[in-house]
């Protein structure tokens, strides 16, 4: 589904991750993780797509919106069990939209 943003400018948050063969409690961590993000102030949305490569695209009304989910306390957690178990590489981009159109039937 296409995330419904308002109009421009807002931050997007780019993952794109390599996974390992380890699932222990990463498909729940996966969606606790959405559920806080969904109850973050300045969440305005997230897409994502796995095949082979992950990538989730959250977006966000400001880089203190950013910050503030970045240090959550279990988003902490989550991030930490990442590294350790969930990634074999990770990359994160954060970046201002300024533009953005789009086309819908």
């Amino acid at each position: 589904m296409i995330a419904k943003t308002p109009k421009p400018p807002y931050y997007a948050v780019i993952f794109t991750n390599i996974r390992t063969e380890i699932e222990e409690l990463y498909a729940e961590t996966a969606e606790e993780m959405l559920r806080l993000a969904a109850d973050q102030e300045g969440y305005l949305g997230h897409e994502s797509v796995r095949d082979g490569l992950g990538i989730t695209i959250s977006y966000w009304a400001s880089e203190k919106s950013i910050l503030n989910w970045k240090q959550q306390t279990d988003h902490l957690l989550a991030q930490r069990m990442g590294r350790e178990k969930w990634y074999k590489a990770y990359k994160t981009r954060v970046c201002m939209v300024e533009r953005d159109y789009g086309f819908s039937k």
